[in-house]
């Protein structure tokens, strides 16, 4: 029973300095990969969200409005300002919440992770399927 207790108070003393790993932040605006769109991540709440704050290039034709939205209600609400991402918060050394795909009207399990100073992976899975995509820091 008493090398139980020395054995407890060893492991708490050894992991009690130890933090948690903080990811890098992720706030500030970002230009997708394909530079359609630019992307502001700020906080809302006790999380993280991304909004789309101008599209820079839209395929000619292509809606102007969130039109793929599985609720009819919100299919015409501009795509300028619709939240893609939503509930991220920090896990370990990277930040995880929902990624919604304007273009499909599908929102995905999403994995963001800093990469240097100038970029950022923006993951976006359905099961054990994953999609990557790069951002930029826009300057």
């Amino acid at each position: 029973m008493r090398l139980k207790a020395m054995g407890a108070a060893i492991t708490l003393l050894a992991t009690s300095g130890m933090a948690a790993p903080t990811p890098a932040p992720v706030t500030g605006r970002w230009l997708t990969q394909d530079k359609a769109a630019l992307i502001a991540i700020a906080p809302c709440g006790a999380s993280l969200c991304g909004k789309i704050v101008r599209v820079l290039k839209a395929p000619k034709g292509a809606p102007t409005t969130d039109a793929n939205n599985p609720e009819p209600g919100l299919r015409a609400r501009p795509l300028v300002g619709i939240d893609i991402l939503s509930g991220f918060a920090a896990a370990g050394d990277e930040w995880k919440g929902r990624i919604y795909d304007p273009k499909s009207g599908k929102s995905y399990r999403s994995v963001l992770r800093r990469e240097g100073t100038g970029a950022l992976s923006v993951k976006g899975c359905i099961a054990f399927l994953c999609k990557t995509q790069r951002w930029t820091a826009a300057r």
